[in-house]
């Protein structure tokens, strides 16, 4: 179910939240950055564009909607560490340039709190206990790689940046089509999953990681987004959902990790 509130102009960027860490804090600017003088949409710009992209475009963008091809979200849901755990996360996307995906967790007593991100060509994780004491760091070629396949697979969160030059759609079918993704001079491969109704159901990216703890190489990886959507500044995206590396075609999920819920959208 789809609710409408409307379309919103912001001038200025909403407050930088109290997760993200302060040596992050002029990159979440950089990525926030609004968007210069976002054309407002028409559906004539789909002209020539795969089919299902179409459908998809027109039902996630109203007419008139300013272009805008930045976001800040606020998530919350489960993370797999074991078991499942609630977390909540801030999450600054632009899916041309980076992302920054700020949370934080508690593993019964124990808080976590960190951040992965691909900004400035680099990939980055870094997660630490009590906000003090180091839990995780990756940094490295093989972790940029991994974030770019990320950041290709949260396109279907800023929906405008699916019209920009830098990507190349091929159909794949009535329902699905392919992007070729190109950001820092790297390309990713995202394929789309459309309904009729022009709901988007579904992503896979070739992504590069190591599901299991095995040695890093290229592995499915996949949203399924089977909840309810929702309507923030004129876009309608899917608000639920659920994640990992899939390794089989009937939907399960061999290493699902998250499930995820979006309550705010604030494009820039």
């Amino acid at each position: 179910m789809t609710t409408h509130e409307g379309i919103r102009h912001h001038d200025a960027p909403p407050p930088i939240p109290d997760t993200v860490d302060p040596a992050l804090r002029s990159q979440w600017d950089d990525l926030t950055a609004a968007t210069p003088a976002p054309p407002a949409f028409d559906p004539g710009m789909l002209t020539g564009l795969p089919q299902p992209v179409r459908r998809w475009l027109t039902h996630a963008i109203a007419p008139g909607t300013p272009l805008r091809r930045s976001a800040v979200l606020h998530q919350q849901g489960q993370i797999k560490l074991g078991r499942w755990w609630r977390y909540r996360a801030d999450w600054a996307l632009a899916p041309l340039s980076g992302f920054i995906w700020a949370a934080r967790t508690s593993l019964g007593p124990v808080t976590i709190r960190g951040f992965d991100r691909y900004t400035r060509s680099t990939g980055e994780m870094r997660w630490d206990l009590f906000g003090l004491v180091p839990f995780m760091r990756a940094t490295g070629p093989d972790v940029t790689r991994s974030a770019l396949g990320r950041l290709a697979a949260e396109l279907c969160f800023v929906p405008a940046a699916a019209l920009a030059a830098e990507l190349v759609w091929s159909p794949v079918d009535d329902h699905r089509a392919t992007a070729a993704v190109t950001v820092d001079g790297s390309t990713s491969r995202l394929t789309i999953t459309v309904a009729d109704t022009g709901t988007l159901t579904r992503v896979d990216v070739p992504r590069w990681g190591q599901p299991g703890g095995t040695a890093f190489g290229e592995h499915l990886f996949t949203a399924v987004l089977d909840g309810p959507e929702r309507d923030f500044d004129g876009y309608t995206i899917p608000v639920t959902g659920r994640a990992g590396w899939w390794h089989c075609p009937d939907g399960c999920a061999s290493e699902e990790f998250i499930r995820f819920s979006i309550d705010q959208a604030h494009y820039r």
